[in-house]
């Protein structure tokens, strides 16, 4: 269905260092259903995209600071990876906090490969069942997170995932989340 997000607002936070695919892909797949999508970042201007962590791709245009966004302009919040864009948000406060305060709204939260990065800076993986890419399980079981390996893991309003490998699923399991609260 074509339209089955229409009207939903999707933030996507990403910086420099963000996995072009982990960013385009499920952009596209919320898109493509019907929703809008903002790009945030922590800076204005554009961000640098790589693939493979290793080789610049694309740039990609800011819509809007985290600093100066609201968890009530939106209905879902993606979080792609990539080694350097989830290490840099999380050492930015406003993206920290933006996080925090969608995980407390409620609703969908998805990271997908190094993503949950941010949300252990956050805080709120304590308690939850999550995945993600393996270098990072370490930090999440410290953080007090039930570590798995599957391709999609939902634990209440929160969405993870492995890797680029799992973008079918991880895309699938959004728009299905975000489907549910349009139904709402």
């Amino acid at each position: 269905m074509a339209d089955e997000l229409r009207d939903l607002n999707v933030a996507i936070l990403a910086t420099d260092g963000v996995e072009q695919v982990e960013l385009e892909q499920p952009r596209d797949a919320v898109c493509d259903a019907g929703a809008k999508a903002d790009l945030l970042s922590i800076n204005d201007g554009e961000i640098q995209a790589m693939n493979n962590d290793l080789e610049p791709a694309d740039t990609f245009s800011v819509d809007r600071k985290a600093a100066d966004a609201s968890v009530d302009d939106y209905d879902g919040l993606l979080l792609p990876g990539g080694t350097c864009n989830p290490d840099r948000l999380r050492m930015d406060e406003d993206a920290v906090s933006f996080v925090r305060d969608f995980v407390a709204s409620g609703k969908p939260v998805a990271a997908i490969c190094h993503g949950p990065w941010t949300l252990v800076e956050a805080d709120i993986v304590r308690g939850r069942r999550l995945t993600s890419f393996p270098s990072l399980r370490t930090d999440l079981r410290n953080a007090g997170a039930e570590v798995v390996d599957e391709k999609v893991v939902q634990d209440g309003n929160i969405i993870t995932s492995r890797n680029p490998d799992d973008l079918p699923a991880f895309c699938a399991a959004v728009v299905r989340e975000l489907s549910a609260v349009r139904a709402r």
